[in-house]
């Protein structure tokens, strides 16, 4: 593996601007326990204890994008409903622009409902899945008012993502149009496509990837080994004019072919295997990156299986960051837990997709002393994973007087960091969390100090979705003004 060519592509990420054209989907989970029979009928109660809701299908793909550091866009379908304004609001809570999602009032959003129950203190899994959804395809009109959208936005743009679900949006004449406009400007194409469908509406893109199951379809033969999946993807390359397809193999890796009949095989590493949930999407995401950043597809399949590599280690769809590739890539590297607002906020849906109570408190630290450790211990107990939001030199300064801090923030933030009830530590600027409460929306926000709890800065934000606030209490005369008094007095 070429780790420093893999480090470069993930540090070209933040100048990287790539779009996912598909199927926009929201997926909705009900979690809680499931250790009853019903009296009415032969099923499980589930007693409901947490409700999430995140991006699902493109919308996904364009989620794990941020995650990667760059800078994505969505263009789908959606309807004019309650599910509409809810991938809008998500869309924008994860700074995906979303210019492209566009509204055809015939048509419903689609949501996934997935119910999950644990049983006598098992691991979760699925009971019930519900889809609302409309599968026709796209009308002509809207097609092309599509087609027109992405065409302005082509000049910005270091390469197209097509994530094809088969719920309608994959209409040959926009795809064909698509990659057209694309191929004229020299951005890369990369394809997701669906199940059960002709990959004829796909020809001309620059990549197809096929998991094994939708390969065996369209070549008409099973994919039994390294070899049946090397011939059939250069049989793709030559029958749709693709210049390159991967297919994916599962715990097999992925194999590379070209349509001169060129192939090579990438396997993947081990791995315990938890929840292969995302992985598809995850991996046409780093293989975006990867072609946007101008990386040899080599590299970028070495990306996409660090990074699927990852994912399917999680519960549910998690979103990957580079800082964790990195770590994947650099082993014996200190880990990073300081993250920036967007990872905060992306880090902040995935633990709760995985059942965990996200907690958030805020402060300088300067001089981090025991009053300090004790306020972020109580807070950790409040919940699974503590977010600490670290004020900025500049708003110490403000806040403190001219000669704050002692400590600088990157400091800070390091001390804070090596805490192990400590998950992540933020940087803010602002004069307030506001912000930071917007992106994470944590299920308990906590204050140290003699507070009341509408007190606390951001308790209407907060309690607006049914969060709680807790105040913890404080070591008498002991803070960081005191301390510096006391040297002071004892210097002098």
């Amino acid at each position: 593996m070429n780790d420093q060519e893999i480090t470069r592509l993930l540090a070209e990420a933040e100048t990287t601007q790539i779009l996912v054209l598909g199927d926009l989907m929201l997926d909705q989970y009900t979690i809680g326990d499931a250790g009853r029979v019903s009296q009415e009928a032969p099923i499980l109660i589930l007693k409901s204890q947490q409700q999430h809701t995140m991006l699902g299908g493109a919308a996904n793909v364009a989620n794990m994008l941020c995650g990667l550091g760059v800078r994505s866009k969505a263009a789908g379908v959606v309807g004019s409903d309650v599910a509409a304004d809810q991938m809008r609001r998500l869309l924008s809570d994860a700074h995906i622009d979303a210019d492209a999602v566009l509204v055809d009032p015939s048509r419903c959003t689609t949501v996934k409902q997935r119910f999950v129950g644990r049983t006598h203190g098992r691991n979760s899994s699925q009971l019930l899945r519900v889809d609302h959804e409309c599968t026709d395809p796209v009308a002509p009109w809207m097609s092309n008012q599509l087609g027109k959208t992405i065409e302005q936005k082509l000049g910005s743009l270091d390469a197209v993502l097509i994530s094809d679900y088969a719920k309608g949006i994959g209409v040959p004449m926009l795809l064909q149009r698509v990659i057209r406009q694309c191929h004229e400007r020299g951005v890369p194409v990369l394809v997701d496509p669906a199940r059960g469908v002709s990959f004829d509406r796909y020809r001309g893109a620059t990549l197809l990837k096929p998991n094994r199951t939708e390969t065996a379809e369209a070549f008409g033969r099973p994919i039994q080994s390294i070899d049946d999946a090397a011939e059939a993807a250069s049989w793709l390359c030559r029958e749709f004019d693709i210049k390159m397809a991967i297919v994916t193999l599962d715990r097999d890796g992925m194999v590379l072919a070209q349509a001169n009949g060129e192939h090579q095989h990438f396997p993947t590493e081990a791995r315990s295997v938890y929840d292969i949930t995302g992985a598809g999407d995850m991996v046409l995401a780093a293989l975006g990156l990867g072609f946007a950043a101008g990386g040899r597809p080599e590299d970028a399949i070495q990306l996409a299986n660090v990074a699927a590599g990852i994912e399917v280690e999680r519960e549910g769809v998690a979103v990957i960051t580079t800082e964790e590739i990195r770590e994947q890539i650099q082993p014996n590297a200190a880990p990073s837990k300081c993250v920036s607002a967007e990872q905060a906020g992306l880090l902040a849906e995935q633990y709760r997709s995985q059942g965990k109570r996200v907690v958030f408190t805020n402060g300088c630290y300067d001089l981090l002393h025991a009053g300090h450790v004790t306020s972020l211990m109580e807070a950790a107990a409040f919940g699974d994973v503590l977010f600490v939001g670290v004020n900025a030199d500049t708003t110490v300064r403000a806040l403190k007087g001219p000669d704050r801090p002692i400590i600088g923030e990157q400091e800070r933030m390091a001390v804070l960091a090596a805490l192990e009830c400590v998950q992540h530590a933020v940087l803010f600027s602002e004069d307030t969390p506001h912000a930071l409460l917007r992106s994470i929306r944590p299920d308990v926000l906590v204050k140290g100090g003699t507070y009341r709890e509408d007190e606390v800065v951001g308790h209407e934000f907060v309690t607006s979705y049914g969060g709680q606030i807790r105040v913890t209490n404080t070591i008498d005369g002991l803070s960081t003004t005191n301390i510096l008094a006391k040297v002071i007095d004892r210097a002098a």
